[in-house]
């Protein structure tokens, strides 16, 4: 993935693709829309016949009013089914620990062992990412159900990995939790 790159990062779950093909469904809704307008906008500059009986056409009306319904419903129920879908637990085999503090984030595996980590961010170097790149990175399988767990000891924090179509905010004094599945390694 590049900075110079303007579309969506590369899907690495389920989720994921579930997101990029809900863009691209509602950007062909959004770009048929546009393109309707713009015909129907120059239909109008250019067109100068008048036509009196569609002053008061009840029809026309009652159209123009059921197909942005219909438009918005089309856009609405596949968001819903990504928004449920992305909160639902499966049956999760690990869980990790995120707890955010001022400078660092700090990783507990407990499940069938106990191991903690805590991961700091690197300074600049040429090829890092900048406030990207830490010392100690989560590790975690794929093909396997995870369950994240995310808390803040101190200030709020927010935890994102864009290739996997997760984002979550560790707020002090609260437990979030997400699912993840990695469909390939990296």
């Amino acid at each position: 993935m590049k900075w110079t790159k303007f579309y969506l990062p590369d899907a690495y779950s389920p989720t994921m693709e579930q997101l990029v093909y809900f863009h691209d469904h509602t950007m062909s809704i959004i770009t048929s829309i546009t393109i309707l307008i713009c015909i129907l906008l120059n239909s109008l500059l250019w067109n100068k016949l008048i036509d009196l009986n569609m002053n008061e056409h009840q029809m026309i009306e009652t159209w123009w009013t059921i197909l942005p319904t219909i438009v918005l419903f089309l856009i609405a129920i596949p968001s819903l089914k990504i928004l449920y879908s992305m909160e639902e637990l499966i049956n999760p085999t690990i869980s990790i620990k995120s707890m955010g503090h001022q400078w660092y984030w700090s990783y507990e595996y407990s499940d069938k062992f106990c191991k903690e980590l805590e991961s700091y961010m690197k300074y600049n170097k040429k090829n890092d990412f900048r406030l990207l790149e830490v010392d100690n990175k989560m590790k975690a399988p794929f093909l396997t159900q995870i369950r994240l767990i995310f808390s803040s000891s101190d200030v709020l924090h927010s935890w994102t990995i864009p290739c996997l179509g997760i984002k979550m905010d560790a707020v002090p004094g609260r437990i979030n939790q997400s699912s993840l599945m990695i469909k390939k390694p990296g």
